[in-house]
């Protein structure tokens, strides 16, 4: 070290009184005798004082290092790095002498102060931030993490704004709760009830009245993608096809194959239905439902037989459903018994439809006779016997006894009862024929008639379905013998009714086929039914009488109702058959409550269900309009939207709609605004403040027709929700 020029530095003096200083620092042996030194006294501000072995010495203290005298500077605990000194999840803070340890955000120390010392065990530990409510906002789920926490959306709740996890410090996004809107719409379907459209939400799909599905299934739910799932129901309309046959039975009229569709039979000529109409119903399964009742065959009996006139012959058959002409298969068998010989033997046919025939047969006088009557095939019957005497031939004088008998329904043949073999003789026939259901019509016509024949037979030109009276007189005898007969015709076998046509929707018109100006009545049978209301059935029996070659006539008929009319002139035996739908009219009137409010919340309203007396009802609307909308409003009008589609309200909206079907026989409450879907539309809350008509409209559909009826259900005036107004 270089030195300075002499003379520099301390003077020699102040170097001498220094000595005794530095050889106490540097621990030189003090000469015996000299004063003591106090050490504690040369120690430093950031020492102590020690006495070890007798000795005292400065040892800086804790924090500090250095000789204890001249320096104790501080020492850095910290340079170790924090967690040596302070632990995990901490930083480390040096002060003068010592240092101070805090936890890392996210950590707490464990004797709950903000700073710490690690000399007592107090370390850092996760703070748990989810223990405080709504730390991720509505619709969040909070999951702690070491030293922070994430935030996830709670089930039913979709992420907005950005991607999960979020923080909410941090990020913009936030929970929105899911929904799924309006439910997809199936064909020919629709949703059974009312649904929400939050998440795990289920509807249920039913088919409309007509239609059927298979076994899919019904439900679709609302989820966590925000949307409905795909529903799979496939609404196919029912119809039943070819209705089955019924033996011994043919269709009639027209029929329908969808739902509610009847097919009418009628039984064979010789069979019948004791047990009512025979009647096959389409059904929601696609397959008819046939009738129990069934066509038994008519077995004919023969009863009450009778001997008149000496050679005539009557009956009666049991009442039954025979509307044709039966043909009697006669034997008769003539015996004498002296001598013991058969003298007659003969078969006749008889056919006729009268219930009580006769017949006059051309028999041996003084003859024992036996008869057999039965019926032709393929009828079948029960034979009658008989056994009469025929008088003597003393017993008849010349010319003074004749009989008639009726062939074949038109023609008479006269048996003579003359000895005198080929003798001419002449008769006078008068026919008078009448219908009993016509007070106007007449047919009358007279002439001779000459014959040498013992069985002479005549034929008469007559009108069927007559009732006739012929009076046949012999003349030239001196007391003009009399016989008068009655014979009634069967009608027409030829169809006198066609080109029958509908107009005004419930008139008919048509052609006849019948004798210019000659009055004919015609029978109506009508029956109608209603396939969506299954009690209802009318049936008409009625007659007209018209004289006109193309009469007409209108009918008594109710709307929305399928029709099959019969109808058959009196002088034919074949009715003609025609099918007529009747358009539904507007539907009952709406029965309601009438409410008005002002200035409060609107009651629930009661909703009657309606009676389907003009047609089937498909639906009940109600309707939001703005009040001063009501005196314009149509109740036809469809231009009332759902309330998405309409968010303004300034031209009204449907606020729910329930079909027929779900609405049940005695009533149901609707609170205006719940929020609920009623079908496909959302019952939305009322705007504070604002005045409204509420209204009810009932709908019906059928056969492309549309129909509605309206009624004001309530008036609100200034409305605010139940809440404003507690």
């Amino acid at each position: 070290m270089a030195r300075g020029p002499r003379g520099a530095g301390f003077p020699p003096g102040r170097l001498l009184s220094l000595l005794p200083l530095l050889s106490l620092a540097l621990g030189v042996p003090r000469a015996p005798g000299a004063d003591a030194l106090d050490v504690c006294a040369t120690c430093h501000e950031h020492a102590t004082c020690l006495q070890r072995g007798g000795k005292k010495m400065c040892i800086c203290k804790y924090g500090f290092v250095g000789n204890g005298r001249t320096q104790c500077i501080d020492k850095n605990e910290c340079q170790f790095g924090a967690t040596v000194v302070c632990g995990n999840h901490t930083s480390c803070h040096n002060t003068l002498g010592g240092f101070y340890c805090i936890c890392l955000e996210g950590y707490r120390a464990t004797n709950n102060n903000k700073v710490f010392i690690p000399n007592d065990g107090t370390f850092c530990t996760d703070i748990d931030e989810c223990e405080v409510s709504g730390r991720c906002r509505h619709g969040g789920r909070c999951v702690n993490t070491r030293g922070s926490f994430e935030c996830y959306c709670m089930d039913g709740y979709l992420p907005k704004g950005g991607p999960e996890p979020f923080h909410p410090t941090r990020d913009a996004t936030s929970c929105t709760e899911i929904d799924c809107g309006t439910p997809p719409e199936v064909p020919d379907g629709y949703i059974i009830g009312n649904y929400t459209s939050r998440l795990g939400s289920q509807i249920r799909y039913a088919c409309k009245e007509g239609f059927f599905s298979g076994p899919e299934d019904t439900v679709s739910s609302c989820t966590a993608l925000g949307t409905w799932e795909s529903p799979k129901l496939n609404c196919q309309e029912i119809n039943c096809g070819r209705p089955p046959e019924v033996q011994h039975a043919v269709l009639v009229g027209n029929h329908s194959s969808r739902l509610g569709g009847m097919a009418h039979y009628v039984c064979q000529e010789g069979f019948e239905s004791p047990g009512g109409k025979i009647t096959s119903v389409c059904t929601e399964k696609g397959i008819w439902r046939t009738s129990t009742l069934s066509c038994t065959e008519i077995i004919i009996e023969i009863n009450d037989v009778s001997v008149f006139n000496n050679t005539c012959v009557r009956w009666q058959i049991n009442p039954g459903r025979i509307n044709s002409k039966i043909v009697y298969v006669i034997y008769i068998k003539g015996q004498r018994l002296d001598p013991m010989e058969t003298v007659h033997e003969e078969t006749v046919n008889l056919t006729t439809d009268n219930r009580t025939p006769k017949v006059c047969l051309d028999l041996y006088q003084g003859t024992n006779y036996t008869m057999h009557i039965s019926i032709a095939s393929p009828r079948r019957s029960v034979p009658a016997i008989i056994e009469f005497q025929t008088a003597g031939d003393d017993l008849l004088e010349d010319d003074r006894i004749f009989n008639i008998s009726v062939l074949n329904e038109a023609c008479l043949k006269l048996n003579r009862h003359s000895r005198k073999v080929g003798s001419e003789r002449m008769y006078q026939f008068k026919v008078l024929g009448q219908r009993r259901y016509l007070n106007n019509f007449y047919h009358a016509t007279s002439f001779n008639f000459t014959t040498r024949e013992q069985t002479a037979v005549v034929c008469l030109d007559l009108y069927p379905a007559t009732e006739y009276t012929v009076n046949v007189t012999l003349l030239g005898s001196p007391e003009q013998r009399s016989v008068q007969i009655t014979m009634t015709t069967a009608p027409a076998v030829k169809q006198t009714i066609s080109n029958i046509s509908i107009f005004n929707e419930t008139c008919l018109r048509w052609r006849s086929m019948k004798t210019a100006d000659i009055e004919e009545m015609y029978l109506f049978h009508i029956w109608g039914q209603r396939w969506y209301q299954k009690e209802f059935a009318q049936e008409m029996v009625f007659n007209i009488t018209a004289s006109s070659q193309a009469p007409e006539t209108c009918l008594d008929l109710r709307p929305g109702t399928n029709y099959s009319v019969s109808i058959q002139a009196l002088s034919s035996e074949l009715p003609a058959v025609i099918s007529l739908t009747t358009q539904i009219t507007e539907p009952p009137l709406p029965e309601v409550d009438f409410f008005t409010v002002h200035g409060g919340p609107l009651p629930r309203l009661r909703l009657r269900k309606a009676k389907e007396k003009n047609g089937p009802i498909s639906s009940y609307q109600v309707l939001v309009l703005p009040l001063a909308l009501q005196s314009t409003f149509v109740c036809d009008s469809e231009e009332a939207t759902s309330f998405f589609s309409n968010a303004s309200g300034a031209d009204g909206y449907v606020t729910a709609e329930l079909l027929a079907k779900d609405v049940p026989d005695d009533a149901m409450e609707i609170s205006i605004g719940d929020r609920l879907y009623y079908g496909k539309y959302y019952n939305a809350p009322l705007k504070i403040g604002n005045d409204y008509c509420i209204i009810l409209r009932i709908t019906s559909e059928w056969n492309k027709v549309r129909r509605s009826s309206c009624a004001v259900w309530a008036q609100v005036k200034d409305f605010i929700r139940l809440r404003e107004s507690i």
